[in-house]
């Protein structure tokens, strides 16, 4: 017996989420992108390619303020690797 062999398909079985459409952008639908090649928000309507934007955002405005929520969290993930370097030492 083929090792295996004895398990169930796990798609057939239902144990696997199957996604029914095809991978694209047309899924995004209202929503708002920070482009950091243009360095402006796009919409779906003008999106740049995936590399070269932050979102999606629900709004303009959220989409607008990307890099400093960014530059936020890369400030308190540096602070918190600091402080956690120093506990072992």
């Amino acid at each position: 017996m083929e090792v295996g062999a004895y398990l169930p398909d796990p798609v057939a079985a239902g144990l696997l989420a199957v996604h029914s459409d095809p991978m694209n952008d047309s899924g995004r639908g209202g929503h708002y992108y920070w482009c950091t090649r243009h360095h402006r928000v796009e919409t779906d309507a003008d999106v740049c390619p995936a590399r070269h934007v932050l979102g999606p955002y629900a709004s303009a405005a959220d989409a607008e303020n990307a890099l400093q929520r960014v530059r936020e969290r890369n400030d308190a993930w540096e602070a918190e690797d600091a402080r956690w370097a120093g506990e072992g030492r």
